[in-house]
């Protein structure tokens, strides 16, 4: 038996994650961390079978040294961060704090206590964008070009990880994941956001450039993909972690009106957001060779099974609209102050 400290427990992946972990691994125990930043939901894990949930944030080393020695940890997942790339662009000192010196002060806990494995969640953004017209991919051993403040914190966060690794023998792991969607997600991100507006009868803010794609990944298939890492993967390595399956900001949004029976009325153009970038598409090649995974969820299935959750659970979305502090819309004002926001 194991006990799991699992970081942004209470987040969109970190919460299908540790629903994931309990099934997989009944006898393990679970010990969840969150901040509750705006986007953290206690109620996503709380009161689950098996797993202790605590409020504090993974820069806090020795709250996650007391947490390591008194619950006896054994395996560390570290999904805590600020994600929202439109919100980066308005408080980037946010994500630098989160990112990267969240990452380096939960890394410290680690080394002072040690455990059998660290396994850091980042994102396919760190290696920068692709063009629209070529068939390329990015691989592990793509290098690093991060185009915005949200990107730039994820890479340094894996340096960082890398650091630990290197210098501290911390055995450390890595996955860079594609886009991910799937239930629980806040309404701030594209797909949540569009189901959420379309059931109120509310318009899809779709940016300008509406044939950017992004790799779509079910969240379920993430969860198993890093358990795979976690109890087969080489130590020092990095995985990538993505489907194969690209589809443009249009595409989304005729998906989910589709789904919801509704017409293409229900779409309006806003302005791009500043480095809005193009594509991303992961070669993960290595993950499927080496630990034998694949995506089981198909994008039309999950799709389809995504916009349901949202429309059977309005008594969690509902609570949550306007806690974002960005708001998308038509006169996007992206300047980087406190308290900055884009009007609808």
């Amino acid at each position: 038996m194991s006990t799991v400290l699992v970081t942004g427990a209470a987040g969109f992946i970190g919460s299908n994650f540790v629903r994931h972990w309990r099934a997989a691994h009944p006898g393990d125990r679970v010990v969840g961390l969150d901040a509750l930043t705006y986007a953290g939901v206690r109620e996503n894990v709380e009161g689950l079978d098996g797993v202790e949930f605590v409020h504090g944030s993974i820069a806090n080393t020795e709250l996650v040294e007391h947490l390591l020695r008194s619950r006896s940890v054994d395996i560390v997942v570290n999904f805590a961060a600020e994600s929202h790339n439109s919100l980066a662009i308005l408080r980037p000192g946010d994500f630098f704090a989160t990112n990267v010196m969240g990452t380096q002060g939960l890394l410290e806990a680690v080394r002072r206590v040690g455990v059998s494995r660290f396994h850091h969640i980042s994102t396919c953004e760190v290696y920068g964008d692709l063009p629209l017209d070529v068939d390329d991919a990015f691989t592990e051993d793509s290098p690093y070009l991060p185009r915005t403040p949200y990107n730039a914190a994820k890479a340094g966060g894996d340096h960082v990880v890398r650091a630990y690794g290197l210098t501290y023998d911390v055995p450390v792991t890595i996955t860079n994941c594609s886009n991910n969607y799937g239930p629980f997600q806040f309404p701030e991100k594209v797909i949540p956001l569009f189901t959420t507006r379309a059931l109120a009868g509310e318009r899809l803010p779709l940016y300008a450039s509406t044939k950017n794609r992004r790799e779509w990944l079910h969240v379920d298939d993430h969860a198993r993909a890093i358990d795979a890492v976690i109890h087969h993967g080489t130590v020092g390595e990095t995985y990538n972690v993505g489907s194969g399956v690209e589809v443009d900001i249009e595409g989304i949004a005729d998906t989910v009106l589709g789904a919801l029976g509704l017409g293409p009325e229900y779409k309006t153009i806003v302005p791009d957001r500043p480095s809005h970038d193009r594509r991303y598409l992961l070669d993960s090649s290595k993950l499927r060779a080496e630990l034998g995974w694949a995506p089981r969820v198909e994008w039309t299935d999950g799709i389809a099974a995504t916009v349901d959750w949202y429309r059977a659970n309005e008594a969690w979305w509902k609570p949550l609209i306007g806690r974002s502090p960005v708001v998308e819309g038509a006169d996007a004002n992206w300047a980087p102050f406190e308290g900055a926001r884009v009007p609808r």
